[in-house]
Protein backbone atom coordinates (compact mmCIF):
# COMPACT_ATOMS: atom_id res chain seq x y z
CA UNK A 1 0.00 0.00 0.00
CA UNK A 2 2.90 2.51 0.96
CA UNK A 3 4.09 2.14 -2.95
CA UNK A 4 0.94 3.52 -4.26
CA UNK A 5 -0.78 5.81 -1.13
CA UNK A 6 2.17 7.88 -0.01
CA UNK A 7 -0.22 10.73 1.32
CA UNK A 8 -3.37 12.49 1.23
CA UNK A 9 -2.28 13.52 -2.29
CA UNK A 10 -1.90 9.99 -3.36
CA UNK A 11 -5.61 9.20 -2.58
CA UNK A 12 -7.23 12.48 -4.42
CA UNK A 13 -5.21 10.86 -7.39
CA UNK A 14 -6.24 8.04 -7.65
CA UNK A 15 -10.05 8.67 -7.19
CA UNK A 16 -9.90 11.61 -9.72
CA UNK A 17 -8.27 9.74 -12.58
CA UNK A 18 -10.83 7.26 -12.04
CA UNK A 19 -13.42 9.66 -12.48
CA UNK A 20 -12.35 11.47 -16.12
CA UNK A 21 -11.71 7.72 -17.02
CA UNK A 22 -15.74 7.02 -16.32
CA UNK A 23 -16.18 10.22 -18.25
CA UNK A 24 -17.46 12.52 -15.95
CA UNK A 25 -18.00 15.93 -16.85
CA UNK A 26 -18.01 17.43 -13.38
CA UNK A 27 -15.60 16.23 -10.87
CA UNK A 28 -15.65 18.01 -6.82
CA UNK A 29 -12.93 17.32 -4.22
CA UNK A 30 -14.32 18.06 -0.83
CA UNK A 31 -11.52 18.31 2.29
CA UNK A 32 -11.92 17.92 5.77
CA UNK A 33 -8.22 19.66 7.59
CA UNK A 34 -6.73 19.51 3.96
CA UNK A 35 -7.49 15.69 3.87
CA UNK A 36 -6.38 14.53 6.95
CA UNK A 37 -9.63 13.95 8.83
CA UNK A 38 -11.70 13.32 4.97
CA UNK A 39 -11.49 13.17 1.47
CA UNK A 40 -14.73 13.13 -0.57
CA UNK A 41 -14.73 12.57 -4.73
CA UNK A 42 -18.06 12.71 -6.26
CA UNK A 43 -18.03 12.41 -10.05
CA UNK A 44 -21.26 12.17 -12.65
CA UNK A 45 -19.61 9.37 -13.84
CA UNK A 46 -21.04 6.20 -15.62
CA UNK A 47 -20.80 4.72 -12.25
CA UNK A 48 -21.13 0.79 -11.27
CA UNK A 49 -23.09 -1.79 -10.41
CA UNK A 50 -23.75 -3.28 -7.63
CA UNK A 51 -20.88 -6.70 -8.56
CA UNK A 52 -18.56 -4.06 -9.91
CA UNK A 53 -18.96 -2.05 -6.64
CA UNK A 54 -17.97 -4.49 -4.26
CA UNK A 55 -15.60 -5.85 -6.90
CA UNK A 56 -13.45 -2.87 -7.11
CA UNK A 57 -11.85 -3.50 -3.85
CA UNK A 58 -10.30 -7.06 -4.81
CA UNK A 59 -7.06 -6.72 -5.08
CA UNK A 60 -5.41 -6.80 -9.08
CA UNK A 61 -9.41 -5.66 -9.61
CA UNK A 62 -9.86 -3.90 -13.11
CA UNK A 63 -12.12 -2.77 -15.57
CA UNK A 64 -9.83 -0.98 -17.41
CA UNK A 65 -8.32 -3.90 -19.22
CA UNK A 66 -9.76 -6.96 -20.76
CA UNK A 67 -6.55 -8.66 -22.71
CA UNK A 68 -2.60 -8.53 -22.07
CA UNK A 69 -2.67 -6.76 -25.50
CA UNK A 70 -4.01 -3.55 -23.88
CA UNK A 71 -1.12 -3.43 -22.08
CA UNK A 72 0.50 -2.05 -25.28
CA UNK A 73 -1.65 0.88 -26.00
CA UNK A 74 -3.59 2.08 -22.48
CA UNK A 75 -5.41 5.00 -22.99
CA UNK A 76 -7.14 5.10 -19.42
CA UNK A 77 -5.27 6.64 -16.69
CA UNK A 78 -6.25 4.35 -13.69
CA UNK A 79 -6.06 0.80 -14.17
CA UNK A 80 -3.16 -0.90 -11.72
CA UNK A 81 -5.99 -2.64 -9.94
CA UNK A 82 -4.19 -1.86 -6.90
CA UNK A 83 -5.34 1.54 -5.82
CA UNK A 84 -8.67 1.05 -4.38
CA UNK A 85 -7.63 -1.75 -2.28
CA UNK A 86 -4.29 -0.37 -0.85
CA UNK A 87 -6.07 2.59 0.03
CA UNK A 88 -9.45 0.90 1.61
CA UNK A 89 -6.90 -1.42 3.61
CA UNK A 90 -5.61 1.66 5.78
CA UNK A 91 -8.41 4.06 5.98
CA UNK A 92 -12.30 4.23 6.56
CA UNK A 93 -13.63 3.99 2.94
CA UNK A 94 -17.45 4.63 1.75
CA UNK A 95 -18.74 4.43 -1.97
CA UNK A 96 -21.71 5.22 -2.80
CA UNK A 97 -22.23 4.43 -6.90
CA UNK A 98 -24.71 3.96 -9.48
CA UNK A 99 -25.39 3.49 -13.12
CA UNK A 100 -28.50 5.98 -12.78
CA UNK A 101 -30.69 3.15 -11.71
CA UNK A 102 -30.71 1.28 -8.22
CA UNK A 103 -27.31 2.54 -6.38
CA UNK A 104 -24.80 0.84 -4.15
CA UNK A 105 -23.07 1.86 -0.71
CA UNK A 106 -20.39 0.13 0.22
CA UNK A 107 -18.45 0.79 3.68
CA UNK A 108 -15.19 -1.03 4.01
CA UNK A 109 -12.56 -0.39 7.05
CA UNK A 110 -8.89 -1.36 6.90
CA UNK A 111 -9.44 -3.55 3.94
CA UNK A 112 -12.78 -5.57 5.51
CA UNK A 113 -16.04 -4.68 4.27
CA UNK A 114 -18.52 -3.89 6.69
CA UNK A 115 -21.87 -3.16 5.05
CA UNK A 116 -23.16 -3.25 0.90
CA UNK A 117 -26.32 -1.96 1.18
CA UNK A 118 -28.69 0.52 -1.63
CA UNK A 119 -28.17 3.39 -2.62
CA UNK A 120 -30.41 6.58 -4.60
CA UNK A 121 -30.62 6.49 -8.47
CA UNK A 122 -28.34 9.79 -9.09
CA UNK A 123 -25.82 8.48 -11.94
CA UNK A 124 -22.27 8.71 -10.84
CA UNK A 125 -19.61 7.98 -8.16
CA UNK A 126 -18.50 9.43 -4.49
CA UNK A 127 -15.95 7.97 -3.16
CA UNK A 128 -15.06 9.23 0.60
CA UNK A 129 -11.81 8.69 2.95
CA UNK A 130 -11.64 9.18 6.50
CA UNK A 131 -8.87 9.03 9.02
CA UNK A 132 -5.69 7.62 5.93
CA UNK A 133 -3.37 5.54 7.97
CA UNK A 134 -5.40 5.20 11.15
CA UNK A 135 -3.75 1.30 11.37
CA UNK A 136 -0.49 2.45 10.09
CA UNK A 137 0.98 4.44 12.70
CA UNK A 138 4.43 4.85 10.90
CA UNK A 139 2.86 6.40 7.72
CA UNK A 140 0.63 8.54 9.88
CA UNK A 141 3.81 10.49 11.79
CA UNK A 142 5.52 11.35 8.47
CA UNK A 143 2.55 12.85 6.59
CA UNK A 144 3.16 16.36 6.25
CA UNK A 145 1.32 19.40 7.73
CA UNK A 146 -1.83 20.71 7.06
CA UNK A 147 -1.16 22.72 4.84
CA UNK A 148 1.71 20.77 3.20
CA UNK A 149 -0.82 18.19 2.21
CA UNK A 150 -3.36 20.90 0.89
CA UNK A 151 -0.60 22.61 -1.55
CA UNK A 152 0.41 19.16 -3.03
CA UNK A 153 -3.26 18.24 -3.14
CA UNK A 154 -4.06 21.71 -4.99
CA UNK A 155 -1.25 21.70 -6.74
CA UNK A 156 -2.20 18.13 -8.62
CA UNK A 157 -5.71 19.80 -9.66
CA UNK A 158 -4.13 22.66 -11.03
CA UNK A 159 -2.45 19.88 -13.37
CA UNK A 160 -5.25 17.62 -14.19
CA UNK A 161 -7.59 20.33 -14.83
CA UNK A 162 -4.77 22.05 -17.27
CA UNK A 163 -4.94 18.51 -18.81
CA UNK A 164 -8.75 18.03 -18.68
CA UNK A 165 -10.12 21.49 -19.37
CA UNK A 166 -13.25 20.30 -20.67
CA UNK A 167 -13.89 18.65 -17.50
CA UNK A 168 -15.22 21.04 -14.28
CA UNK A 169 -13.14 20.66 -11.39
CA UNK A 170 -13.93 22.16 -8.66
CA UNK A 171 -11.62 21.89 -4.64
CA UNK A 172 -13.38 23.04 -1.34
CA UNK A 173 -11.38 22.38 1.82
CA UNK A 174 -13.24 22.89 5.22
CA UNK A 175 -16.39 24.41 3.08
CA UNK A 176 -14.52 26.77 1.45
CA UNK A 177 -13.63 26.67 -2.32
CA UNK A 178 -10.15 26.79 -3.34
CA UNK A 179 -10.22 26.35 -6.86
CA UNK A 180 -13.23 25.96 -9.58
CA UNK A 181 -13.16 25.81 -13.43
CA UNK A 182 -16.07 25.54 -15.38
CA UNK A 183 -15.16 22.67 -18.30
CA UNK A 184 -15.31 24.79 -21.20
CA UNK A 185 -12.27 23.20 -22.86
CA UNK A 186 -10.30 26.79 -23.06
CA UNK A 187 -6.79 25.76 -21.12
CA UNK A 188 -6.05 29.58 -21.36
CA UNK A 189 -9.49 29.96 -18.51
CA UNK A 190 -8.24 27.85 -16.36
CA UNK A 191 -4.34 28.93 -16.54
CA UNK A 192 -5.68 32.28 -15.54
CA UNK A 193 -7.60 30.28 -12.61
CA UNK A 194 -4.33 29.10 -11.31
CA UNK A 195 -2.01 32.13 -12.09
CA UNK A 196 -4.66 35.18 -12.33
CA UNK A 197 -4.69 37.74 -15.38
CA UNK A 198 -1.54 39.32 -15.27
CA UNK A 199 0.18 36.09 -16.15
CA UNK A 200 -2.72 34.85 -18.14
CA UNK A 201 -1.84 38.01 -20.19
CA UNK A 202 1.98 37.07 -20.86
CA UNK A 203 1.41 33.79 -22.27
CA UNK A 204 2.23 32.77 -25.36
CA UNK A 205 0.55 29.60 -27.88
CA UNK A 206 2.11 26.83 -29.05
CA UNK A 207 0.96 24.34 -31.81
CA UNK A 208 3.38 22.24 -33.77
CA UNK A 209 3.57 18.00 -34.81
CA UNK A 210 5.53 16.11 -37.08
CA UNK A 211 4.76 12.61 -38.64
CA UNK A 212 4.74 11.28 -34.73
CA UNK A 213 3.80 13.60 -32.25
CA UNK A 214 1.69 16.63 -31.73
CA UNK A 215 2.37 19.73 -29.57
CA UNK A 216 0.51 22.45 -28.48
CA UNK A 217 -0.35 25.09 -25.06
CA UNK A 218 1.16 27.98 -23.60
CA UNK A 219 4.77 29.15 -22.57
CA UNK A 220 4.82 32.51 -20.74
CA UNK A 221 6.96 35.15 -21.92
CA UNK A 222 10.88 35.19 -20.83
CA UNK A 223 9.99 38.19 -18.13
CA UNK A 224 7.18 35.58 -16.33
CA UNK A 225 9.54 33.35 -14.38
CA UNK A 226 9.32 30.79 -11.25
CA UNK A 227 12.09 29.84 -8.96
CA UNK A 228 11.48 26.00 -9.44
CA UNK A 229 10.90 23.65 -12.16
CA UNK A 230 7.42 22.72 -10.71
CA UNK A 231 5.62 25.01 -13.55
CA UNK A 232 6.85 22.83 -16.46
CA UNK A 233 3.80 21.18 -17.28
CA UNK A 234 4.07 18.10 -19.47
CA UNK A 235 1.00 16.32 -20.23
CA UNK A 236 0.99 13.82 -22.43
CA UNK A 237 -2.31 11.96 -23.85
CA UNK A 238 -4.48 14.09 -20.95
CA UNK A 239 -1.50 12.40 -18.27
CA UNK A 240 0.47 14.69 -15.54
CA UNK A 241 3.83 13.42 -16.42
CA UNK A 242 7.27 14.70 -15.47
CA UNK A 243 10.43 13.90 -17.21
CA UNK A 244 13.67 15.46 -16.51
CA UNK A 245 14.65 15.47 -20.02
CA UNK A 246 11.99 17.20 -21.44
CA UNK A 247 11.92 19.55 -18.55
CA UNK A 248 15.83 20.79 -19.53
CA UNK A 249 14.87 20.51 -23.39
CA UNK A 250 11.87 23.49 -22.47
CA UNK A 251 14.30 25.24 -20.14
CA UNK A 252 17.32 24.92 -22.88
CA UNK A 253 14.81 26.82 -25.35
CA UNK A 254 14.90 29.97 -23.28
CA UNK A 255 18.49 30.05 -22.77
CA UNK A 256 19.43 33.73 -22.96
CA UNK A 257 16.02 35.03 -22.73
CA UNK A 258 15.62 34.64 -18.90
CA UNK A 259 18.16 34.47 -15.78
CA UNK A 260 19.86 31.13 -15.36
CA UNK A 261 18.14 30.20 -11.93
CA UNK A 262 14.73 30.62 -13.26
CA UNK A 263 12.19 28.62 -14.96
CA UNK A 264 9.32 30.20 -17.22
CA UNK A 265 5.99 28.75 -17.00
CA UNK A 266 5.39 26.07 -19.51
CA UNK A 267 1.87 24.27 -19.81
CA UNK A 268 2.61 21.59 -23.51
CA UNK A 269 0.06 19.09 -24.02
CA UNK A 270 1.37 16.23 -26.35
CA UNK A 271 -0.31 14.20 -28.57
CA UNK A 272 0.95 10.66 -29.18
CA UNK A 273 0.23 6.94 -30.18
CA UNK A 274 -0.11 4.80 -27.11
CA UNK A 275 1.90 2.35 -28.41
CA UNK A 276 4.93 5.35 -28.83
CA UNK A 277 5.19 5.44 -24.96
CA UNK A 278 5.52 3.62 -22.08
CA UNK A 279 4.06 4.61 -18.38
CA UNK A 280 4.32 1.64 -16.59
CA UNK A 281 7.43 2.90 -14.98
CA UNK A 282 6.61 3.03 -11.89
CA UNK A 283 3.36 2.97 -9.99
CA UNK A 284 1.96 6.30 -9.87
CA UNK A 285 2.54 6.53 -13.80
CA UNK A 286 4.10 10.10 -13.57
CA UNK A 287 7.15 8.89 -14.90
CA UNK A 288 7.10 7.88 -18.70
CA UNK A 289 9.26 6.57 -21.81
CA UNK A 290 9.26 7.54 -25.09
CA UNK A 291 9.67 6.16 -28.66
CA UNK A 292 11.60 8.72 -30.95
CA UNK A 293 12.25 11.07 -27.73
CA UNK A 294 14.79 12.76 -29.75
CA UNK A 295 11.97 13.66 -32.56
CA UNK A 296 9.87 14.69 -29.54
CA UNK A 297 12.49 16.91 -28.19
CA UNK A 298 13.88 18.80 -31.60
CA UNK A 299 9.70 19.58 -31.87
CA UNK A 300 9.18 21.25 -28.99
CA UNK A 301 12.52 22.97 -28.69
CA UNK A 302 11.80 24.37 -32.59
CA UNK A 303 8.48 25.92 -31.15
CA UNK A 304 9.25 27.09 -28.18
CA UNK A 305 12.16 29.43 -30.04
CA UNK A 306 10.57 30.10 -33.05
CA UNK A 307 7.37 31.42 -31.39
CA UNK A 308 10.01 33.51 -28.72
CA UNK A 309 11.66 34.90 -31.46
CA UNK A 310 8.64 35.35 -34.06
CA UNK A 311 6.96 37.71 -30.26
CA UNK A 312 7.72 41.25 -29.40
CA UNK A 313 8.95 40.60 -25.30
CA UNK A 314 9.35 44.18 -24.52
CA UNK A 315 8.24 44.46 -20.36
CA UNK A 316 5.78 47.03 -20.12
CA UNK A 317 5.47 48.75 -16.89
CA UNK A 318 1.77 48.76 -15.88
CA UNK A 319 0.57 51.18 -13.12
CA UNK A 320 -0.77 49.46 -10.32
CA UNK A 321 -4.49 50.53 -8.74
CA UNK A 322 -5.41 51.19 -5.49
CA UNK A 323 -6.15 48.21 -3.63
CA UNK A 324 -9.04 48.20 -1.29
CA UNK A 325 -8.87 46.69 2.15
CA UNK A 326 -12.21 44.52 1.60
CA UNK A 327 -10.84 43.15 -1.49
CA UNK A 328 -11.78 39.38 -2.42
CA UNK A 329 -9.12 36.59 -2.61
CA UNK A 330 -8.72 35.63 -6.21
CA UNK A 331 -10.12 31.92 -5.82
CA UNK A 332 -13.74 34.65 -5.50
CA UNK A 333 -13.23 37.42 -8.33
CA UNK A 334 -15.35 37.21 -11.23
CA UNK A 335 -13.74 35.13 -13.69
CA UNK A 336 -12.45 36.45 -17.05
CA UNK A 337 -14.92 34.93 -20.10
CA UNK A 338 -11.97 34.01 -22.09
CA UNK A 339 -14.49 31.98 -24.75
CA UNK A 340 -16.65 34.95 -25.17
CA UNK A 341 -13.81 37.55 -25.67
CA UNK A 342 -13.61 40.97 -25.08
CA UNK A 343 -15.23 43.47 -27.14
CA UNK A 344 -13.59 47.09 -28.28
CA UNK A 345 -15.23 50.04 -30.18
CA UNK A 346 -13.60 48.44 -33.96
CA UNK A 347 -12.87 44.65 -32.78
CA UNK A 348 -14.61 41.71 -31.79
CA UNK A 349 -12.09 39.38 -29.90
CA UNK A 350 -12.58 35.11 -30.49
CA UNK A 351 -11.43 32.60 -27.58
CA UNK A 352 -8.35 32.32 -29.51
CA UNK A 353 -5.13 34.49 -28.30
CA UNK A 354 -3.92 35.48 -31.17
CA UNK A 355 -7.53 37.25 -31.70
CA UNK A 356 -7.14 39.29 -28.34
CA UNK A 357 -6.49 43.01 -28.53
CA UNK A 358 -3.31 44.33 -29.31
CA UNK A 359 -4.89 47.99 -27.54
CA UNK A 360 -3.73 49.23 -24.51
CA UNK A 361 -5.20 47.13 -21.60
CA UNK A 362 -8.21 49.41 -20.21
CA UNK A 363 -9.19 47.68 -17.32
CA UNK A 364 -8.05 44.68 -15.42
CA UNK A 365 -11.05 42.24 -17.24
CA UNK A 366 -9.13 42.84 -20.86
CA UNK A 367 -7.07 40.30 -22.49
CA UNK A 368 -4.00 41.59 -24.28
CA UNK A 369 -1.73 38.46 -26.09
CA UNK A 370 1.83 39.22 -26.70
CA UNK A 371 2.28 40.98 -29.92
CA UNK A 372 3.72 39.10 -32.77
CA UNK A 373 6.29 40.18 -35.42
CA UNK A 374 5.76 40.44 -38.37
CA UNK A 375 7.54 42.00 -41.43
CA UNK A 376 5.57 44.89 -40.76
CA UNK A 377 6.02 44.86 -37.57
CA UNK A 378 9.36 44.96 -35.89
CA UNK A 379 11.13 43.79 -32.25
CA UNK A 380 12.00 46.70 -31.29
CA UNK A 381 9.99 49.75 -32.74
CA UNK A 382 12.30 52.70 -33.93
CA UNK A 383 12.96 55.22 -31.21
CA UNK A 384 15.13 58.23 -30.20
CA UNK A 385 17.43 58.81 -27.40
CA UNK A 386 16.52 61.82 -24.85
CA UNK A 387 18.87 61.47 -22.25
CA UNK A 388 20.20 59.27 -19.49
CA UNK A 389 19.97 58.08 -16.33
CA UNK A 390 22.69 57.63 -13.55
CA UNK A 391 25.28 56.92 -16.43
CA UNK A 392 23.03 53.87 -16.82
CA UNK A 393 19.47 53.99 -18.10
CA UNK A 394 18.62 55.21 -21.56
CA UNK A 395 15.82 56.88 -21.60
CA UNK A 396 13.94 57.04 -25.25
CA UNK A 397 10.55 57.75 -26.46
CA UNK A 398 8.50 57.40 -29.86
CA UNK A 399 4.69 57.53 -30.48
CA UNK A 400 3.82 54.46 -28.21
CA UNK A 401 5.36 56.24 -25.30
CA UNK A 402 8.79 55.40 -23.24
CA UNK A 403 11.60 53.28 -23.01
CA UNK A 404 14.29 52.91 -20.79
CA UNK A 405 17.44 50.66 -22.03
CA UNK A 406 20.34 49.56 -19.85
CA UNK A 407 23.10 50.39 -21.48
CA UNK A 408 25.20 47.71 -19.93
CA UNK A 409 22.76 44.49 -20.70
CA UNK A 410 22.45 46.27 -24.86
CA UNK A 411 25.77 46.10 -25.65
CA UNK A 412 26.08 42.84 -23.86
CA UNK A 413 23.41 41.53 -26.39
CA UNK A 414 24.77 43.16 -29.09
CA UNK A 415 28.77 41.90 -28.41
CA UNK A 416 27.31 38.43 -27.72
CA UNK A 417 25.77 38.63 -31.22
CA UNK A 418 28.67 39.62 -33.15
CA UNK A 419 31.55 37.29 -30.97
CA UNK A 420 28.71 34.20 -31.79
CA UNK A 421 28.45 35.37 -35.10
CA UNK A 422 32.51 35.53 -35.54
CA UNK A 423 32.69 32.10 -33.83
CA UNK A 424 30.81 30.49 -35.56
CA UNK A 425 32.57 31.38 -39.17
CA UNK A 426 36.19 29.62 -39.42
CA UNK A 427 36.78 31.66 -42.27
CA UNK A 428 37.37 34.74 -40.69
CA UNK A 429 40.92 36.01 -41.25
CA UNK A 430 43.66 35.62 -37.97
CA UNK A 431 46.47 38.62 -37.59
CA UNK A 432 49.46 38.21 -36.52
CA UNK A 433 50.99 39.80 -33.37
CA UNK A 434 53.93 42.31 -32.95
CA UNK A 435 54.83 40.30 -29.72
CA UNK A 436 53.78 36.83 -29.58
CA UNK A 437 52.53 36.14 -26.22
CA UNK A 438 53.61 33.44 -24.01
CA UNK A 439 51.37 31.85 -21.22
CA UNK A 440 52.45 28.82 -18.93
CA UNK A 441 50.06 26.87 -17.40
CA UNK A 442 49.75 24.17 -14.18
CA UNK A 443 50.71 21.07 -16.14
CA UNK A 444 47.46 19.63 -15.62
CA UNK A 445 45.43 22.01 -17.14
CA UNK A 446 48.36 22.53 -20.45
CA UNK A 447 47.74 18.42 -20.36
CA UNK A 448 44.00 19.23 -21.21
CA UNK A 449 44.63 22.20 -23.20
CA UNK A 450 47.46 20.80 -25.51
CA UNK A 451 45.20 17.37 -26.08
CA UNK A 452 42.28 20.09 -27.36
CA UNK A 453 44.56 22.25 -29.10
CA UNK A 454 42.46 21.84 -32.23
CA UNK A 455 39.69 24.28 -30.57
CA UNK A 456 42.40 26.96 -30.16
CA UNK A 457 43.18 26.27 -34.13
CA UNK A 458 39.81 25.80 -35.86
CA UNK A 459 39.03 29.56 -33.51
CA UNK A 460 42.31 31.09 -35.86
CA UNK A 461 44.55 31.05 -32.86
CA UNK A 462 48.87 30.34 -33.77
CA UNK A 463 49.87 28.36 -31.16
CA UNK A 464 53.21 26.61 -30.57
CA UNK A 465 54.30 24.60 -27.49
CA UNK A 466 57.48 25.60 -26.06
CA UNK A 467 59.09 24.08 -22.76
CA UNK A 468 57.28 21.25 -20.95
CA UNK A 469 54.24 23.59 -19.90
CA UNK A 470 53.96 26.13 -22.24
CA UNK A 471 52.10 27.71 -25.28
CA UNK A 472 53.01 30.72 -27.38
CA UNK A 473 50.60 32.75 -29.42
CA UNK A 474 51.59 34.09 -32.67
CA UNK A 475 48.52 35.37 -33.99
CA UNK A 476 44.55 35.77 -32.98
CA UNK A 477 41.53 35.86 -35.00
CA UNK A 478 40.83 39.59 -36.15
CA UNK A 479 37.88 39.89 -34.20
CA UNK A 480 39.63 39.72 -31.09
CA UNK A 481 40.01 43.35 -29.42
CA UNK A 482 42.99 45.27 -29.58
CA UNK A 483 44.61 45.56 -25.65
CA UNK A 484 42.85 42.46 -24.74
CA UNK A 485 44.19 39.67 -26.66
CA UNK A 486 46.37 38.08 -23.71
CA UNK A 487 43.30 38.40 -20.96
CA UNK A 488 41.18 37.02 -23.83
CA UNK A 489 43.27 34.07 -24.51
CA UNK A 490 44.09 33.15 -20.70
CA UNK A 491 40.24 32.75 -20.12
CA UNK A 492 39.50 31.01 -23.48
CA UNK A 493 42.16 28.59 -22.12
CA UNK A 494 40.24 28.65 -19.07
CA UNK A 495 37.51 27.27 -20.65
CA UNK A 496 39.13 24.67 -22.46
CA UNK A 497 40.73 23.36 -19.21
CA UNK A 498 37.54 22.36 -17.61
CA UNK A 499 36.35 20.76 -20.93
CA UNK A 500 33.09 19.09 -19.92
CA UNK A 501 32.81 15.58 -21.37
CA UNK A 502 29.02 16.83 -23.35
CA UNK A 503 31.33 19.02 -24.59
CA UNK A 504 29.96 20.41 -28.12
CA UNK A 505 31.85 23.45 -30.61
CA UNK A 506 28.18 25.13 -30.46
CA UNK A 507 28.35 25.47 -26.38
CA UNK A 508 32.03 26.15 -26.43
CA UNK A 509 31.32 29.19 -28.60
CA UNK A 510 28.65 30.18 -26.60
CA UNK A 511 30.35 30.38 -23.20
CA UNK A 512 33.04 32.72 -25.08
CA UNK A 513 30.64 34.68 -26.56
CA UNK A 514 29.66 35.32 -23.23
CA UNK A 515 32.53 36.06 -21.44
CA UNK A 516 33.84 38.65 -24.83
CA UNK A 517 30.87 40.22 -24.46
CA UNK A 518 30.11 41.16 -20.64
CA UNK A 519 34.32 42.41 -20.32
CA UNK A 520 33.50 44.34 -23.17
CA UNK A 521 30.10 46.06 -22.87
CA UNK A 522 29.44 49.73 -21.79
CA UNK A 523 29.90 49.73 -17.96
CA UNK A 524 27.02 50.99 -15.76
CA UNK A 525 27.25 54.45 -14.61
CA UNK A 526 29.54 55.55 -17.89
CA UNK A 527 28.54 58.65 -19.60
CA UNK A 528 28.07 58.30 -22.98
CA UNK A 529 27.40 60.74 -26.18
CA UNK A 530 24.19 60.93 -28.03
CA UNK A 531 25.68 59.36 -30.84
CA UNK A 532 26.59 56.72 -28.83
CA UNK A 533 23.18 55.89 -27.69
CA UNK A 534 21.89 56.37 -31.16
CA UNK A 535 24.16 53.63 -31.92
CA UNK A 536 23.61 51.23 -29.28
CA UNK A 537 19.98 51.36 -30.09
CA UNK A 538 20.30 50.91 -33.90
CA UNK A 539 22.43 47.87 -33.24
CA UNK A 540 20.17 46.34 -30.51
CA UNK A 541 17.42 46.71 -33.36
CA UNK A 542 19.20 44.04 -35.52
CA UNK A 543 19.55 41.72 -33.24
CA UNK A 544 17.58 37.78 -33.12
CA UNK A 545 17.18 38.54 -29.76
CA UNK A 546 17.20 42.00 -28.44
CA UNK A 547 15.05 41.44 -25.23
CA UNK A 548 17.41 40.41 -23.12
CA UNK A 549 21.43 40.33 -22.08
CA UNK A 550 23.10 36.51 -22.64
CA UNK A 551 22.44 36.22 -18.62
CA UNK A 552 18.58 36.99 -19.26
CA UNK A 553 17.91 40.26 -17.85
CA UNK A 554 15.78 42.42 -19.60
CA UNK A 555 17.98 45.27 -22.06
CA UNK A 556 14.49 47.29 -22.63
CA UNK A 557 10.97 47.91 -20.62
CA UNK A 558 8.35 49.76 -22.16
CA UNK A 559 5.58 53.09 -20.53
CA UNK A 560 2.94 53.25 -22.85
CA UNK A 561 1.17 56.61 -23.28
CA UNK A 562 -1.71 55.16 -21.84
CA UNK A 563 0.39 54.16 -18.49
CA UNK A 564 2.21 57.49 -17.75
CA UNK A 565 -1.49 59.29 -17.70
CA UNK A 566 -2.21 56.83 -15.52
CA UNK A 567 0.83 57.37 -13.11
CA UNK A 568 0.22 61.21 -13.52
CA UNK A 569 -3.34 60.88 -12.56
CA UNK A 570 -4.28 61.92 -16.00
CA UNK A 571 -5.73 58.66 -16.68
CA UNK A 572 -8.06 57.02 -14.50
Amino acid sequence: AGEVVEKCVSVIKELVENSIDAGSKQIKVELIECGLREMKVTDDGTGMTSEDAKTAFLPHATSKLISESDLFHITSLGFRGEALPSIASISEVTLKTSTGEVGTIVHIKGGTVLKVEAGDARRGTTVTVNNLFYNTPARLKHLGSLYYELANITDYIHKIALSHDDISFTLINDGKTLFETDGSGNQLKVIKEIYGLDVTKKMIKIDSSNDDYSINGYISMPEVTKSNRNHLITLVNGRVVRNTELNRVINDAYHTYKPVDKYPIVVINIDVDPTLIDVNIHPTKMDIKFSKFDTLKELISNEIKNKLNATRLIPRVESKEEIKNNIKPLYQEQSLDLSRGVETPSLKIEDSIEDYSESVVLNKDEYEAPVKIDEQNEMIPEMYPVGLVKGTYIICQNELGMYMIDQHAAKERVNYEYYLKMLGNPKNNMTDMLFPITIEFPYNEFLIIKENIDILNNMNFEVEEIGMNTLLFRAHPIWLPEGYEEEAIRKICDLIAIKEKDFSVEKFNEKVAIMMSCKLAIKANENISHNEMEKLIDSLRTCKNPYTCPHGRPTIIFYSNYELEKLFKRAM
